[in-house]
């Protein structure tokens, strides 16, 4: 069933929105949000979308887990869980870019047809 396949792709992009909702980004947000209603446009350029904004994500998550990290840092907070958290948010959001390389979605999107 393709929407299982799919259902880290949606959990990326919500984790997402929410962080920019956080920064206070609502363009951002609601791009976002638009970008989960491609999942359901059976197009090749629709998934690929998709895949350059979770990988755009993904350097998001990286960038927040080297600012943050080096604030605690400077702080002598503690770092570890941080690192673990994010890093786990920031390689969810990479892994669900290749969701797309999967037949299912490869014949629901037409890539390659």
């Amino acid at each position: 069933m393709l929407v299982l396949h799919l259902v880290p792709v949606m959990l990326s992009l919500l984790l997402l929105a929410a962080h920019f909702v956080r920064r206070g980004d609502m363009v951002v947000v609601i791009a976002i949000l638009c970008l989960t209603g491609f999942l359901v446009i059976r197009r090749a350029w629709a998934a690929r979308m998709i895949q350059v904004a979770l990988l755009l994500g993904c350097l998001e998550w990286l960038r927040t887990l080297v600012e943050l990290a080096s604030l605690r840092i400077e702080l002598g907070q503690p770092v570890v869980r941080l690192l673990l958290i994010l890093g786990a948010v920031a390689a969810l959001t990479g892994a669900s870019a290749l969701i797309f390389k999967g037949a299912k979605a490869r014949a629901w999107f037409r890539i390659g047809s």
